[in-house]
């Protein structure tokens, strides 16, 4: 899917004041739309990963002349005699540029090499038996057989990658092939990541009564990075009105595109977070009828794009995956940003739905009757064993029960992680 969030919100009911996570998702990618990164030409060596920033059109075609898929013979169909056999008058190597071929003739050729003009198919050197100066096919094939034309691939002028693609391995294998040397990308975008909270230590602080150790920082920094993202991390933050505004007003300083934050979202005594951005900026929305991630802040600080994610760190890893990942692709200017989920039939049953959608942490394997998804049982929002567990995510609907064999949307790890 790119950029149409549809399905399950329609004609679903959620409790007041909860957006659904296909409308929250439209409407997080619409406001990425509005503004891209800066741009900047790359060599070809250093594209990889990047996203594309123009259209690009293949200046000459792939392959650029019309050569031979296989090693063997290359001459003209209509000049083979009924004896299959031949003289044999020029020998081409892959990287010369042959001679026109004599007619009546056959000419040694090798995969890759340039098909001389005049010849129009190739045998495989297989069906061909050689003596000094002639050959004879044992079995001859059909005309055009084992020849790749030019523009094959690719024609000349043609429309080869798209603004917005992300640029894989075989993206710059083919920019490579029609001799491009740079490309024009996005620049990576900044994202500054804060993370409140007085109870939080740092991994390697000794522990004391009361407090936890911060996972979501370490967590959140890896995502952002895998999806090829540069971080600003401005570190924890205290639960104080003045230290968030304050924390804020840095990221906006150190020059960040996107401020995503972890905690301090709800509505309890200690959370500024919603509070800071609205007097520093403007909420747009807040609270997606998500399970589990319910409190997310959506808006920006003068200028710079906000994502408020809940505390707890399964809500943080769920709704950066379903969430901010779509958001930060699209503001990075990725064109397809949404994972496809696969239906998968379920190993477990439900009686009753509850009145958000929840997303399982489930593990994919094959059952008695095949494939089929299973839950962990530990589905607590503070838990992250069971994402280790896990393969991916189960989607269920809002108010919707099941049996087991019912067919599930399934949103495999491997998908939500890349980029």
């Amino acid at each position: 899917m790119v950029d149409t969030p549809s399905g399950p919100d329609v004609g679903t009911c959620y409790p007041p004041g909860l957006l659904g996570v296909d409308d929250a998702v439209a409407r997080l990618i619409a406001l990425a739309r509005r503004k891209a990164p800066d741009t900047e030409v790359v060599p070809l060596a250093a594209a990889g990963g990047r996203v594309l920033a123009e259209d690009v059109a293949a200046p000459m075609p792939v392959p650029p002349e019309a050569n031979s898929a296989m090693d063997g013979i290359a001459f003209r169909h209509a000049d083979l005699p009924l004896s299959g056999l031949l003289p044999m008058s020029q020998r081409i190597p892959a990287g010369v540029a042959p001679a026109p071929l004599e007619p009546g003739t056959a000419a040694r050729i090798f995969t890759g090499a340039i098909l001389p003009s005049g010849a129009d198919t190739v045998a495989m050197q297989e069906n061909c038996e050689f003596t000094a100066t002639t050959v004879r096919l044992i079995s001859a094939p059909e005309a055009g057989a084992n020849v790749r034309p030019a523009g094959q691939d690719v024609a000349q002028g043609q429309a080869m990658l798209a603004r917005g693609t992300r640029l894989t391995a075989a993206a710059v294998g083919l920019a490579a092939a029609a001799g491009l040397y740079q490309l024009k990308v996005f620049r990576p975008l900044r994202v500054a990541i804060l993370c409140t909270g007085d109870e939080l230590l740092e991994p390697g602080e000794p522990w004391r009564s009361g407090a936890i150790y911060n996972s979501n920082r370490p967590m959140l920094t890896h995502l952002l990075q895998g999806w090829g993202l540069e971080v600003i991390d401005l570190g924890k933050v205290a639960d104080s009105r003045v230290a968030t505004e304050a924390a804020l007003l840095r990221a906006v300083d150190a020059g960040a595109d996107v401020i995503v934050s972890t905690g301090g979202v709800s509505v309890g005594e200690e959370d500024h977070v919603r509070a800071a951005v609205a007097q520093a900026g403007q909420l747009d929305f807040w609270k997606v009828a998500i399970k589990p991630g319910k409190p997310v802040a959506v808006g920006e600080v003068r200028g710079v794009s906000f994502l408020g994610l809940p505390g707890n760190p399964q809500s943080v890893l769920v709704t950066g995956l379903l969430l901010a990942r779509p958001f930060l692709l699209a503001r990075q200017g990725q064109a397809a940003v949404l994972p496809v989920a696969l239906p998968v039939p379920a190993a477990f049953s439900r009686r009753k739905g509850g009145d958000r959608r929840e997303y399982l942490r489930v593990r994919f394997g094959t059952g008695v009757a095949g494939l089929e998804l299973t839950p962990h049982p530990q589905q607590s929002s503070g838990a992250l064993l069971s994402a280790v567990w896990a393969d991916g995510l189960a989607m269920l609907e809002a108010g919707r029960a099941f049996e087991v064999a019912t067919p599930l949307p399934f949103l495999p790890f491997s998908a939500l992680l890349a980029p």
